[in-house]
């Protein structure tokens, strides 16, 4: 089986309401501003980057309960947006406030 997991930590910098898909299922829309310095060839690269993302049931009803500017921890994967959009975003399974 392939791998797909990221964990990510940031700010919030935009969050949506809470909404619902036409088959009833709770969705939330963010972006996590990410910062932070990583090790590459034998030295430290300063990396930012925001991050578009999705929490779908009771991930959403937790998510809808914060605040922008909050710092927070995602896990989840990358799937593309839709099945006409190329672009990734990051399906959450779990989000804690740091």
């Amino acid at each position: 089986m392939a791998r797909n997991q990221v964990v990510i930590g940031g700010e919030l910098i935009a969050l949506d309401g809470l909404r619902y898909t036409p088959a009833g299922v709770a969705r939330v829309e963010l972006t996590i501003r990410h910062s932070s310095q990583q090790p590459e060839a034998n030295g430290s690269r300063q990396v930012q980057c925001e991050i578009d993302a999705l929490a779908f049931a009771e991930t959403a009803h937790k998510v809808a309960g914060f605040a922008i500017g909050q710092t927070v921890k995602v896990k989840g994967f990358l799937a593309q947006r839709s099945m006409r959009s190329r672009q990734l975003v990051l399906h959450i399974n779990d989000i804690i406030l740091e």
